[in-house]
């Protein structure tokens, strides 16, 4: 579901005379339908970077990112639109939302864009954000003034809103307590078991030792960097 080949990735700092920060050079992955694959290394590795580059915000320098069948790598900004609709969701570390948007619509989106009819999706999302332990006198609000853990919540029940057949994780249990972290990894589980392809990043040893089927270094292919 996930093929990355041979991909590489620089940075140049335009206001320090150009200079240019090579931060991957020739990764290569692929994650097949129903697989989690935990993405570890140092800090500074360029685990987040991978990340971004197969969501299509970073541009690659050289090779192939596969997602289906369309390549982020070299996809058009319609196409990476399109596949981030209905194929590849992303929950990052940080809930970034429209001011004054309502807890429920954001959670909703998701669907709506989708063509979901606006009354299934506000059911789902009052679905996820129950189990998410978000109380129900906080739907109506923005998202934007909740704390860092019920934030998390919210970024999650978005991103888990529609069964993408790909899935990025970036910490999706940090700042959460024992309860809904157990909640979160049984959601992970279970788009699993639906056969989503999962790529996440876990500090959380725990949390990435029961639910990644597997990890992928990616020092080995920074440069710099001892393998």
């Amino acid at each position: 579901m996930i093929s990355i080949e041979n991909v590489s990735k620089s940075f140049v700092l335009h206001n320090q005379g150009s200079a240019e920060i090579p931060v991957m050079q020739g990764a290569s992955l692929q994650v097949a339908l129903g697989e989690c694959v935990s993405l570890v290394g140092v800090s500074g590795a360029g685990k987040s970077t991978l990340m971004r580059m197969i969501y299509g915000n970073y541009l690659t320098a050289s090779g192939r990112i596969m997602v289906g069948d369309v390549d982020v790598a070299s996809a058009a900004p319609r196409e990476i639109i399109q596949l981030r609709r209905r194929t590849l969701g992303y929950v990052s570390q940080f809930l970034r939302v429209v001011p004054r948007v309502s807890t429920l619509d954001v959670v909703a989106e998701p669907l709506l864009a989708t063509g979901t009819e606006r009354g299934v999706a506000i059911t789902q999302a009052k679905t996820l954000l129950t189990r998410l332990n978000i109380p129900e006198r906080l739907w109506a609000l923005s998202p934007t003034t909740f704390s860092g853990g019920e934030q998390q919540r919210v970024n999650i029940a978005r991103g888990f809103a529609f069964p993408y057949p790909a899935l990025l994780l970036d910490e999706p249990t940090a700042s959460l307590d024992p309860t809904n972290r157990a909640t979160v990894l049984a959601m992970i589980a279970e788009a699993k078991a639906r056969g989503a392809a999962i790529i996440g990043i876990f500090h959380d040893h725990a949390a990435r030792d029961e639910i990644c089927d597997r990890q992928f270094d990616v020092t080995r292919f920074t440069p710099g960097l001892p393998a």
